[in-house]
């Protein structure tokens, strides 16, 4: 009878052969992981860049905290999509068509596609403005923008774009460098995070709804979704799945906080008034340096960049899922004439939207804000519904502590929502 062997703890063979399994088994699961990443990044676009700057020149440290339960929130929401992924081999989309109906989902289709189009918009006014730091002209860089992004769908796979993706997540680290050279009083920071504080008027939550909704928007779970989908994700992914969707999450808050920090520690401090990330950038050169104000800069570009490739994506896989056509970017342009053909109507129509003279893009921001709004408390209806479902997701569907939590979640959500379209219908008519 053979002794066991005692070099390997609960298992055969060398220290060396386990280390190397370990490690192999790591980078196996680091290989399933992105869709998760590129997601959460992504909501650090133009917008959500505009948001935070905000929070932090108006209100300074103050909102730093209201990013930890919005992170446990995007966490438990994106966990939702991913398993939806990974169990169904169905998009979201796809899902909502088979248990609600064609009719539904044409509507909900509508309103995303519009939401979408400004949300664009949105990111090449980014790509404009940041390039406009560095002395570009919006008619040279959002034009050669349009053909690269054009380039990168059409000729590049799911796995060459998803590298790219990666890659730009990476460049978020400008933030992160920015935060820690305006030198913050750091013991004010802690206390701020650790001493909640909230105020009850509507200048404050209308700033904390604008946090909530550029953290966790509609497309976003379409996205995460359907990208799952397209890199072949499986059941015995899921716990990739999942690690993928908490590093994200933390990371995408982490880059918040430091953006947040940055205009606390010198815009708010100053007095400065801004309405836009690029007038932060700006405002940040006699008070932080111009190295501050680059990679400000340097990160609404990339940001904005990384956005406008992904929200015309998603658009494409949102509604060629709904109707039962072709949405791959591993297929040609041939075999998927409609994904590709959405994919650069977008594109074309944002891109040249955003050089037309008097754009009126605050009230384009605001309509796409407002649909917004209006659809992601449905879009969180449809899922929580849809993770139940155990002709769906078998033996992966909520248990009764995760349902209390969503449907809680689904209800301060819809309550945050509806005051982000009231405030926004206001400075949109005036009332």
């Amino acid at each position: 009878m053979s002794s066991p062997a005692t070099h390997e703890p609960g298992n055969g063979g060398s220290p060396k052969s386990f280390l190397r399994r370990k490690l192999l088994g790591l980078w196996a699961m680091m290989v399933l992981m992105g869709p998760g990443i590129i997601t959460s990044n992504v909501d650090n676009d133009a917008g959500g860049i505009t948001t935070y700057s905000l929070a932090g020149a108006e209100y300074g440290l103050t909102m730093l905290w209201t990013l930890i339960p919005i992170t446990v929130i995007l966490i438990i929401i994106q966990e939702m999509g991913a398993r939806m992924g990974v169990v169904s081999g169905k998009g979201l989309s796809d899902l909502i068509r088979e248990k609600f109906g064609i009719k539904i989902t044409f509507y909900t289709m509508i309103l995303l596609v519009v939401t979408n189009l400004g949300n664009t918009l949105s990111e090449f006014a980014g790509i404009a403005a940041s390039l406009e730091l560095f002395g570009i002209s919006r008619y040279i860089s959002v034009p050669l923008s349009m053909l690269f992004l054009l380039w990168l769908a059409v000729k590049g796979t799911y796995t060459s774009i998803e590298k790219v993706f990666l890659s730009a997540c990476v460049f978020y680290v400008a933030y992160v460098i920015v935060g820690f050279l305006i030198k913050p009083d750091w013991v004010e920071v802690v206390e701020a995070v650790a001493s909640p504080s909230i105020k009850w008027d509507p200048p404050f939550l209308v700033m904390l709804a604008g946090l909530v909704g550029t953290t966790i928007a509609p497309w976003m779970q379409f996205y995460l979704q359907a990208s799952i989908v397209d890199k072949g994700l499986q059941e015995k992914d899921l716990h990739a799945a999942r690690i993928d969707v908490v590093v994200g999450s933390i990371v995408v808050s982490i880059v918040a906080f430091f953006i947040i920090l940055a205009c606390a520690a010198t815009l708010y401090k100053a007095g400065v008034k801004i309405e836009e990330a690029a007038e932060a950038a700006l405002a940040l050169e006699p008070l932080a340096g111009k190295y501050c104000t680059w990679l400000f800069a340097f990160g609404l570009f990339n940001a904005s960049m990384f956005s406008a490739a992904i929200l015309p994506i998603s658009t494409s896989y949102t509604v060629c899922e709904a109707f039962g056509w072709e949405s791959s970017l591993d297929k040609k342009f041939s075999e998927a004439p409609q994904f590709y053909g959405l994919y650069c109507f977008i594109i074309f129509f944002s891109g040249l939207l955003i050089l037309a003279p008097n754009l009126p893009l605050v009230s384009i921001m605001f309509v796409s804000q407002v649909i917004n709004g209006l659809v992601l408390p449905v879009v969180l209806i449809f899922m929580v519904i849809l993770i139940n479902d155990r002709s769906i997701m078998l033996h992966h569907t909520n248990g009764v502590v995760m349902n209390v939590v969503s449907w809680a979640f689904v209800a301060v959500l819809s309550v945050l929502s509806i005051v982000t379209v009231g405030f926004s219908l206001k400075g949109l008519f005036g009332w």
